[in-house]
């Protein structure tokens, strides 16, 4: 990349990459998706198999776009029912990028399946697999030469396991996943305070349908997080959804931060506060699209620029009783 995000707009740069959830930082360093709802399989391994179909989930972020540097994100997931519906099997693709930092990466997941209910089923979810971790230090131009920080380029293989619960009927679900648990270190350098490292990631998630007239549906849903040394972060989403066809929401996050990443900008703290709007469209039973608008709230100029997130899922049943329309959850 030519120039830098840290030598273009400084300790404002800098600051963007901590809140945005850059690799050495102490916070939130799992990629941050708005319809979190859509890409389940990247925050629990006990989701594979869940929809009762194959299914296949695209999706991508530009964060703060016309932001050089900005965060962008692209996960592709494939999940499916195996061994009568007894079993789970998923894959997970994603490649996250942001400034000097690149994360690509590859999970394989298994869920054991058990049915409590006539319609609710219990799993138990495991996942394994590695991502390749690059970051380009040694461009980066800071205000004061020689930093040893930033004194040569850092290439990992960092490997990683998971494990989640997941309970789920056609109407209601709940989870609750640590998707890494080895805290894998980032980079060999020691500043004598704090060694980046991979954090562990807890969520918790729920959500249900009520239906409010024959054509009228509310589908609430909420993402707890939680980072070791950070405060709870937050994810409440509302939509509504029209003759199962076209839903409508709104979301509002509240992120984690650390003391550290709380920190003031030219003398003021800046919060990671965003409002979401979020369009889905069930084009056929198979195919739904999605979008989502994010808008920062807090009043600093860089933080306020929009991010633009599509989705795309297609499914394929294996009999026409195989899918029910729509798929909530």
């Amino acid at each position: 990349m030519k120039g830098s995000i840290l030598s273009q707009c400084g300790r404002t740069a800098l600051f963007l990459a901590f809140l945005a959830g850059s690799r050495p930082a102490l916070a939130q360093q799992d990629h941050m998706f708005s319809q979190y709802m859509f890409n389940m399989m990247a925050l629990n391994p006990a989701y594979a198999g869940s929809r009762d179909v194959l299914s296949m989930t695209a999706m991508y972020r530009n964060q703060w776009g016309g932001v050089e540097g900005a965060p962008q994100t692209t996960t592709f997931t494939l999940d499916m029912p195996v061994n009568r519906e007894r079993v789970g099997l998923g894959l997970q693709l994603f490649n996250d990028r942001i400034g000097e930092y690149n994360t690509t990466g590859a999970y394989a997941s298994y869920a054991f399946r058990i049915r409590v209910g006539d319609r609710t089923t219990l799993a138990l979810g495991l996942q394994a697999g590695a991502s390749s971790f690059r970051a380009d230090l040694a461009s980066v131009r800071t205000d004061q030469g020689g930093d040893p920080a930033f004194a040569q380029n850092i290439s990992k293989i960092l490997p990683n396991f998971g494990t989640g619960i997941y309970i789920s009927n056609d109407r209601t679900y709940f989870g609750l996943s640590v998707p890494q648990l080895v805290k894998n270190r980032l980079t060999d350098y020691d500043s004598g305070v704090q060694r980046a490292r991979q954090r562990r990631h807890l969520y918790a998630m729920g959500g249900f349908v009520v239906g409010l007239s024959p054509t009228l549906k509310l589908k609430p849903s909420a993402l707890v997080k939680y980072v070791e040394g950070s405060p709870l972060g937050i994810d409440g989403n509302v939509n509504f959804w029209l003759a199962d066809r076209l839903s409508l929401g709104v979301s509002y996050r509240r992120n984690q931060f650390n003391s550290y990443e709380s920190a003031r900008v030219n003398g003021e703290v800046y919060n990671q506060d965003a409002i979401v709007g979020i369009v889905e469209v069930q084009i056929s039973e198979q195919l739904r699209l999605g979008y989502a608008y994010d808008k920062m709230l807090n009043n600093l100029k860089l933080f306020r620029l929009p991010s633009h997130e599509f989705m795309i899922r297609y499914e394929l049943g294996f009999g026409k009783n195989k899918i029910l329309t729509p798929r909530y959850f």
